[in-house]
């Protein structure tokens, strides 16, 4: 009788520059069983060795092959040749008096002769909560008037790992692993613990137009064997992307946000022209219908404060009248000022008044309070500066070239 056939060896594979390496960041349990099988690990073996990379890369965040000590020593070796766990460059980090922190991180090109791209990250510490706000897009396309990146013509989607590589890279700079020492330099913000306990996908892009990417990603975030976040403590925002709210339900199925901030049409379309397309009767509509919708699971409506523009009383009466029967809470949002914006925020005491017809109407109606706002914290507003600051100094080493001739 025969002796059983010996698993073959992994093949051994040609090493690949730092830039056509794969990140494995962002790879969910199926992606990451595709690469360990295209380096040879045997099929009965990929199980195990999903669940330990798993473990390596979203429970301690771990940045480098080499201490990824109970996988083999020649695996190792053939994961660094071929993949990469690599987190985002930090162009900037800036920190609030109250707290705030705010990235701009910087993701390589998309191609060989592709420009790297920026992208900001904002954490937000609270008594009870350490909430990350990450984003979905270099860029938008949908020209809101009132918000900054509305000011950023759309760059690119990010990737899953783009999106992800964000949450793990707040993780670092707060020392937010279990059973790792921060590196040196990190900010620990916390006294007793704050951690990144909240996610919502609110910064610079609009998710559902990158729903194949933004997907995946909050799934790994939600994870229970990952990241672990409890889809109640992840929020998606959307400025009214009316034919994916209810997949994005479905599939999915973290906590909604909506970008309201008008109660009639003539002044949403102003405001969030996306409203032309889908204007609020079928937002709403999109609303009721959103799966899981209870007052266990309500829909956030965010609604930001404009002086003279959306902040009357009859506004907020409108405002109850139009969600009646939807289980939600009204987020008022003091505006947040930015170089160049027409407008300015409402008086705290008018702000105050909106939110109290709103709360004897029966729903809550928490103001907002600003964060930030003397580290650039109005969303995009960091990467504008820092393009600003480059565009200077090309335009001073063109005059010291110039110069010399």
């Amino acid at each position: 009788m025969s002796a059983p056939a010996k698993n073959p060896p992994i093949a051994p594979a040609a090493p690949l520059s730092a830039e056509e390496r794969l990140s494995l960041v962002g790879l969910d349990r199926a992606g990451l069983t595709a690469a360990l099988a295209a380096v040879g690990v045997p099929e009965k073996s990929l199980r195990m060795r999903v669940s330990q990379l798993w473990n390596w890369l979203y429970v301690r965040g771990v940045d480098d092959f080499g201490a990824m000590t109970n996988i083999a020593r020649d695996l190792r070796g053939e994961l660094e040749a071929r993949y990469a766990v690599r987190r985002p460059q930090i162009v900037a980090e800036q920190v609030s008096g109250d707290g705030t922190r705010k990235w701009l991180l910087r993701f390589p090109g998309a191609g060989p002769m592709a420009r790297p791209v920026e992208v900001e990250t904002v954490y937000i510490p609270d008594d009870n909560r350490g909430t990350l706000c990450v984003s979905s897009q270099i860029g938008c396309t949908l020209t809101c008037s009132f918000c900054h990146t509305g000011t950023q013509a759309l760059v690119r989607n990010l990737t899953a790992g783009e999106i992800v590589a964000q949450i793990l890279v707040a993780r670092d700079r707060l020392g937010d692993w279990p059973d790792r020492a921060p590196p040196d330099g990190t900010i620990v913000p916390r006294a007793g613990g704050r951690f990144v306990s909240n996610i919502v996908v609110m910064g610079m892009g609009e998710p559902l137009y990158n729903f194949d990417a933004v997907k995946p990603a909050l799934l790994i975030a939600a994870d229970g064997e990952g990241l672990g976040l409890s889809k109640r403590r992840i929020t998606l925002s959307t400025s009214g992307v009316v034919p994916m709210i209810e997949r994005a339900g479905a599939e999915i199925g973290v906590m909604l946000a909506i970008s309201l901030h008008a109660v009639r049409d003539d002044l949403r379309n102003e405001l969030v022209p996306l409203n032309k397309r889908y204007p609020i009767a079928a937002l709403l509509d999109a609303c009721r219908r959103y799966p899981g919708l209870s007052n266990a699971k309500r829909i956030t409506f965010e609604y930001v404060m404009l002086n003279g523009v959306n902040d009357t009383a009859a506004d907020a009466r409108e405002l109850v009248r139009l969600i009646a029967g939807i289980p939600a809470k009204i987020n008022l949002i003091p505006f947040n000022p930015w170089p160049g914006s027409s407008y300015e925020c409402s008086d705290w005491e008018q702000i105050e008044r909106f939110a109290e017809i709103i709360n004897r109407a029966g729903y809550a109606s928490p103001i907002r309070s600003p964060r930030g706002r003397d580290i650039l914290a109005a969303c995009g507003q960091l990467k504008s500066e820092s393009e600003r600051l480059r565009a200077r100094e090309r335009l001073a080493l063109q005059a010291m070239i110039g110069s010399e001739d």
